[in-house]
């Protein structure tokens, strides 16, 4: 905490009220963040069915992920959190306008030289390409390099629409901000389908252009959907250049660090894609669709929670509230983990069905389907790492402690080189040592982190963390039973199953061991299952109350 500052004193009044209002902020971008996450599903079912799991969809795989690192880097990575953290504490110790006029400073640094790197990005693409996916064919190749130039400006794009997230985050509205990412979705998927139809209606290695104009279409819709909320919250959008000012400063000095800490898991997907070019064709687009899947319950818990608890922790940091900010940070870890321990088991128990169900349609075949889910397996297993980072680093920069986890980031990508290595090219166990290096590296980043988290606050509700993973631990036993169960008893054919009768019984199966999951926590006496069952009870009465008034 900021030294200097004498903590206020806290109410424990004020606390469940934080929490409260935590929780159901968070409820709020979850949903969001759920649909999101659904409907980019839906994109790459859609594309998959169209063009299948081999060379075409590992060219685009390629092109989207170079623009898309520099989106984590950039956009939602340091430029939103560092952005949160500074508007946040400009807006508690100076006024609103003060906030606004930063806004209009940062907003117009970010034109300027975002517009500059997708240029440079455009002129050296080829280079690019040879970097990241150095085993390609010269076809396959020249086909990534002209999608990559297609989909450059994206970085632009999505960087402004996270900035506007950014400021309304900060002013404490959620929804609309995480519901803009489903606009891109929708947008991309419409867009990209008609676009790719009108290029080649039977849908060859041409048409995959109109998917990559559909991404800036989509892109484009993130940002705008959001700007008539932050015009009613009093944003108006005037150039600044003086970018000689201490909060712009400030920011670019969280985002240096926050640069390589917030986007580890991004660049270590980039150190894998080199890995998988070397693979043949179709292990680039396989760790895609495993990595979407793994990120579905982490984009609706540990995102939702990470992105609540910034504004909140910037703001008890701001003010010395030392006990409601480790409060805060132990409560959102718990959460994440008792919600993505249980995902993580049902995604290794049931990925094959679950993949098959999904994304076994048109050109995307039952050996694409295995593959897949060899690597979901192995995603699945630093799930509860990645969700656990999403509130515990962006805890260190509300602190102002942006060099600890750029040092851990560090750490991490030398680490998944070398496991990178042994994993593929020593043990031979090809697109899957990459996903269980990227794993490792994962639950390795969190650990360090939280030792050293622990270490700064001087406790952390450490207990309360070990009561609740051993009940966790035993509620998932339950669950696995359940999934077991259902895979070797209903889904064991799932290669030959009709659609609807195993789309059927993979629902019976996740929601029985879904409630086995619940009512054993709940019997086990988890606070937290406890509050989310409240939460829940109390939104259905508020509903049904409207729906009778």
């Amino acid at each position: 905490m900021p030294q200097g500052n004498t903590p206020a004193p806290v109410q424990p009044e004020a606390i469940s009220r934080a929490e409260k209002l935590n929780t159901r902020a968070a409820g709020v971008v979850g949903l969001a963040v759920l649909l999101s996450r659904v409907l980019g599903l839906a994109r790459e079912q859609i594309f998959a069915a169209l063009f299948g799991g081999g060379r075409v969809m590992d060219a685009f795989t390629i092109a989207f992920r170079i623009p898309n690192l520099l989106r984590d880097l950039f956009a939602e990575g340091a430029l939103s959190t560092a952005f949160v953290t500074v508007f946040a504490r400009t807006a508690t110790l100076q006024d609103g306008a003060a906030a606004w006029r930063l806004a209009n400073k940062v907003a117009t640094l970010t034109v300027v030289t975002l517009s500059a790197i997708t240029i440079v990005g455009i002129v050296v693409a080829p280079w690019l390409v040879t970097l990241l996916a150095p085993g390609f064919d010269p076809a396959k190749a020249a086909l990534t390099v002209t999608l990559t130039r297609v989909m450059w400006p994206f970085i632009l794009l999505v960087s402004l629409a996270a900035l506007v997230m950014g400021m309304l985050n900060a002013r404490n509205v959620f929804g609309m901000p995480a519901m803009a990412s489903s606009f891109f979705n929708l947008g991309s998927i419409v867009a990209g389908v008609v676009l790719g139809y009108w290029l080649d209606p039977h849908f060859g290695p041409r048409a995959i252009l109109g998917l990559a104009i559909g991404t800036l279409i989509g892109g484009g819709l993130q940002l705008l959907v959001q700007l008539p909320t932050l015009a009613r919250e009093g944003y108006r959008f005037h150039p600044d250049l003086r970018w000689r000012d201490p909060g712009v400063s400030a920011i670019l000095r969280l985002m240096g660090p926050s640069v390589v800490a917030a986007s580890t898991t991004q660049v270590n997907v980039l150190v894998n894609s080199v890995f998988a070019s070397e693979l043949g064709d179709g292990p680039t687009f396989w760790l895609t669709v495993a990595f979407r899947l793994m990120q579905l319950p982490l984009g609706v818990f540990g995102v939702a929670l990470g992105t609540v608890a910034l504004p909140l922790l910037a703001r008890m940091a701001a003010t010395g509230n030392t006990h409601v900010f480790r409060s805060e940070l132990a409560r959102g870890m718990r959460l994440a983990f008792l919600m993505t321990i249980p995902a993580s088991v049902g995604l290794i128990v049931l990925a094959d069905p679950i993949i098959s169900v999904l994304y076994q349609h048109g050109r995307f075949g039952v050996h694409e389907t295995a593959e897949s889910a060899g690597a979901l397996r192995f995603y699945a297993l630093g799930l509860s790492g990645y969700a656990g980072l999403k509130v515990l680093v962006n805890a260190f920069y509300a602190l102002d402690r942006r060099k600890t986890p750029m040092v851990v980031s560090f750490i991490a990508v030398g680490l998944n080189l070398l496991l990178n290595w042994i994993f593929t090219r020593q043990l031979g166990w090809g697109h899957r040592g990459l996903a269980f290096s990227t794993a490792c590296v994962a639950t390795s980043n969190f650990l360090i982190l939280y030792f050293l988290m622990r270490a700064q606050l001087g406790r952390l509700e450490s207990r309360a963390m070990m009561v609740l993973l051993v009940k966790v631990a035993v509620a998932s036993a339950a669950l696995f039973a359940v999934s077991w169960a259902g895979a070797h008893y209903l889904l064991a054919d799932w290669q030959v199953q009709p659609f609807w009768p195993k789309s059927a019984r993979l629902i019976l199966v996740i929601f029985t061991a879904a409630a086995a999951f619940f009512l054993c926590a709940s019997a086990l006496g988890i606070g937290e299952v406890r509050d989310i069952t409240a939460a829940l009870r109390r939104r259905l009465r508020r509903a049904a109350s409207g729906s009778s008034g």
